[in-house]
């Protein structure tokens, strides 16, 4: 018989076949006695482990049956009435009597107490490692005992992948670890001997550069982000090195106070340069909370999460699985802060939520809890005046102000309010994101000599704090403004507009922005075709992205496939509350009246009412399909003559 935990509770016979243990409360109980490590587990306690809120009056029953059931399982040849070897009753409880080494947990716990004592213990502590398969207990959720052992084993684990990389290199070994102990250190970033480990073993290997960029980075990482000084062992290495010295082998055992770190300012750093950058900080910093949440410490996992306060401009989330894990994250820190939190953790957490839950791929409830959060963290952020902390949560206040079309100026107001704060308390980024914000709204509303001005000056900051995202935005919106110039007299050739769109797409592609990049080109193109009075685009290597729903019926009408054109309009949802939704609804307005669908079109002059004096598509600051007028009066004027 052998039973695991690292990772989903299972067990197997001795031929390897899998025990069918049965369902979720059933794999709990086996769980729990493999935790108490053989000791007896009361009833009571078990009752109080399995239903945390509130048992069931018949809760003791319920437990008897999983152990019957259990017992059948995990000794199916025990003749009736006699008593379990393996799943015992002792007193007023129950214990698992197996040897250790038949239980994952017990056998990787005490092969780590022998590599302590024993050098030549490494192999063993390698294959204990290996037989980890994701978190302890990990089909168990939901339950304190199941959280607290993970929480325990993950420390454990993080040792003895630490004591066997220092193991091999004090034994000249080592030349396979620096991929491990990257992995490591991303998951574990406030763990010194995480980051002096990986820069012995990238010197080992002769990349003495890398190494002490390594060292660099966690000096930063360990030292600004909470105030803490590295300790010895890291200065000393770096020391070292730069001495060109062998590094001499350090290790802080078992005991040693690590204390809370972070790879969150690296990522805010990261962030804001874009590009491969820009992914890494991402992947950075949800490495961090993940690691903040196993340390149990609320406080510090609150910090984690706020901390990483950089501006955000699009309605698009470019990694929306990650977005929805740092939202959950938040939401999860929050409740279990309760309502007595530092007004300062709060407000980050609620502005973390409003800027993350990117509105373009929400639920309508998701929406809700975002704006919800957006306004309270404004509300608390003005009570606590603090100017930084009132443009976070300011940024949080514009991303969910796409509640319907024609809104532009009051996302100026916004926009107004976070340029003001930022220069008048030295917050550059977000200075930067101000100007951008009064911007698209300039863009929005037409008026483009100010948006230009917007332009100019964002672009003598982006320069001056180098943030070199800033030019590929401004590089589209002058590809916008000359598309609008392009139907005036005089004005540039719609091949040169096209020109135009295409470099800037090209520089935008490497970007590390898919949210923003994607799509982007193919509408801009149809915004251009559309302000010419000429078909959609017909290239089908065009990637229509997240717009295809209501770009589609226009593409399809014009080659003729009116049917297919008729089933698609039919097919499109409303559009989302994002940059796009009035290009999208004047998208739909138009191909609602070229198919005579009168609802359709009557929809559409509804939704683009408030926005008659904006631009379609000019909210992005990126392109232009065209005053909304235009579309709207040419949908009420159908909608109207039935």
């Amino acid at each position: 018989m052998r039973i695991d935990v690292l990772g989903a509770v299972r067990a197997f016979r001795d031929d390897g076949s899998p025990v069918p243990l049965g369902g979720p409360r059933h794999r709990e109980v086996l769980g729990r006695l493999v935790a108490a490590e053989g000791r007896m587990v009361t009833t009571e306690t078990l009752v109080d482990d399995l239903w945390a809120d509130q048992p069931p009056a018949r809760a003791v029953g319920a437990l008897r049956t999983f152990v019957a059931a259990l017992r059948r399982a995990l000794e199916p040849g025990r003749p009736p009435r006699t008593p379990s070897g393996v799943l015992v009753t002792e007193g007023p409880g129950y214990a698992l009597r197996l040897p250790r080494e038949d239980v994952d947990v017990h056998r990787f716990q005490d092969v780590l107490a022998r590599a302590r004592r024993t050098p030549g213990e490494v192999a063993a502590l390698g294959e204990a490692l290996a037989a980890w398969r994701g978190p302890a207990y990990a089909d168990v959720t939901g339950s304190a005992w199941a959280e607290r052992e993970r929480v325990r084993l993950e420390e454990l684990r993080a040792e003895a992948v630490e004591l066997r990389a220092r193991l091999l290199l004090d034994r000249g070994e080592g030349s396979g670890l620096v991929t491990d102990l990257r992995e490591h250190v991303a998951g574990h970033p406030w763990r010194e001997p995480a980051w002096t480990l990986l820069a012995r073993a990238l010197h080992h290997t002769g990349r003495r550069a890398d190494a002490l960029d390594t060292l660099r980075r966690a000096r930063t990482t360990l030292a600004d982000q909470l105030g803490l000084d590295p300790g010895a062992d890291l200065l000393r290495l770096e020391t070292d090195i730069l001495g060109g010295a062998a590094p001499s082998a350090t290790w802080t055992g078992p005991g040693v106070p690590l204390g809370p770190r972070t790879t969150v300012d690296l990522a805010r750093t990261l962030a804001l340069a874009g590009g491969d950058a820009l992914v890494r900080s991402r992947s950075d910093r949800l490495a961090a909370i993940t690691a903040a949440e196993r340390t149990g410490d609320l406080a510090l996992t609150a910090r984690i999460i706020g901390a990483y306060d950089v501006p955000a401009l699009w309605s698009r989330a470019d990694d929306p699985a990650q977005s929805r894990a740092v939202v959950e994250a938040a939401v999860r820190t929050l409740a279990a802060l309760g309502p007595h939190a530092d007004a300062d953790l709060t407000v980050r957490l609620l502005a973390t939520v409003a800027v993350e839950s990117r509105s373009a791929g929400l639920t309508p409830a998701e929406r809700d809890r975002a704006r919800d959060a957006a306004r309270r963290a404004e509300a608390l952020a003005r009570d606590l005046g603090d100017p930084a902390l009132l443009a976070f949560a300011l940024n949080g206040v514009f991303l969910q102000s796409f509640t319907r079309p024609g809104l532009a100026a009051a996302r100026d107001r916004t926009g107004a309010e976070i340029l003001d704060l930022a220069t008048a308390h030295d917050l550059p980024a977000f200075a930067v994101l101000g100007r951008l914000v009064r911007l698209q709204s300039a863009s929005a509303l037409g008026d483009l000599d100010t948006a230009s001005a917007h332009a100019e000056a964002a672009e003598r900051l982006a320069a001056a704090t180098e943030a070199p995202l800033v030019p590929l935005l401004t590089a589209w919106f002058r590809a916008r403004v000359a598309a609008a110039r392009s139907s005036e007299p005089g004005g540039p050739s719609p091949a040169t507009v096209a020109a135009h769109y295409r470099t800037a797409d090209a520089a935008l592609r490497t970007a590390g922005m898919p949210g923003l990049h994607r799509g982007l080109l193919p509408l801009a193109l149809l915004g251009l075709r559309l302000l010419h009075g000429r078909p959609a685009p017909a290239d089908l290597r065009l990637d229509w992205g997240p717009y295809r729903p209501w770009t589609e019926p226009l593409l399809l009408l014009d080659q003729g496939r009116e049917a297919q054109a008729r089933t698609a309009l039919t097919a499109a949802p409303a559009p989302p509350p994002d940059h796009m939704q009035e290009a999208l609804w004047c998208l739909t307005a138009r191909a609602a009246v070229r198919l005579g669908d009168r609802d359709t079109a009557a929809r559409a002059a509804t939704a683009l009412r408030d926005a008659r004096t904006e631009h379609a598509g000019a909210a992005s600051g990126l392109l232009t399909l065209g005053p909304v007028a235009t579309y709207l009066e040419e949908a009420e004027r159908y909608a109207d003559t039935r």
